[in-house]
């Protein structure tokens, strides 16, 4: 826990002094959620009822950025060797790094849904499930993210390559994020345990098999 405690708070100490994906990440939900309803045109009806899975297609293609370099800037600086060689285990570090990675980014994305919920037109009830659905499925997007990551945290540009990999797996995730925030639909209730479901498993699974990806690449 004291390995932990320190890592993550060293991230978000180097989150807030030199920056991070975070602004840019809202940057880039705020833009998704703009061009949409601009090209579907003047119909609220339309542009209310597909609301959420605007919100969550927007939160998915934000969660990507940035996060190539989750592992990347360790492994170039060696703070990633030293890590290794201080006997830490590295689902440790995996999960200091996923957990630093959704407050700074995954979380704002979260709380900033029922504003830009607004731009689509969406009720109180749809943009409060929004954001519910949100909080409880973005750490799954963060952790699928970070097996990509992992494994493309020695090349140089491998934000493109991460994307191919996570972006089918993200699938499930973003189908279900998206029923458990539609106020319309009976199934979900059902959805957001699912979600919930699916959170608990990419935690387990993704901690272990980044950790076995920066593992193997030693």
């Amino acid at each position: 826990m004291a390995a932990f405690r320190a890592l993550l708070w060293r991230d978000l100490l180097l989150a807030g002094r030199i920056g991070g994906s975070g602004g840019l990440g809202l940057v880039f939900f705020l833009m998704i959620v703009v061009l949409i309803p601009l090209a579907l045109g003047p119909d609220l009806q339309l542009i209310s009822r597909i609301g959420p899975a605007v919100l969550w297609i927007a939160a998915l293609l934000s969660t990507l950025v940035g996060l190539d370099r989750l592992f990347q800037a360790d492994e170039e600086d060696g703070s990633l060797d030293l890590l290794r060689l201080s006997g830490t285990p590295l689902e440790i570090l995996v999960l200091a790094k996923v957990a630093a990675h959704w407050l700074t980014t995954g979380l704002p994305l979260a709380l900033a849904s029922p504003l830009f919920g607004l731009l689509l037109a969406m009720e109180p009830r749809a943009m409060g499930l929004a954001l519910l659905s949100l909080l409880v499925g973005t750490p799954a997007l963060t952790f699928l993210g970070a097996i990509g990551a992992a494994l493309t945290a020695s090349l140089r540009r491998g934000g493109l390559i991460l994307a191919v990999l996570i972006l089918p797996l993200a699938v499930p995730t973003l189908i279900f994020g998206a029923a458990s925030a539609d106020p319309l639909g009976e199934a979900a209730p059902s959805a957001l345990l699912l979600l919930l479901a699916l959170t608990l498993a990419t935690g387990v699974v993704g901690t272990l098999a980044a950790a076995a990806a920066l593992r193997h690449a030693e």
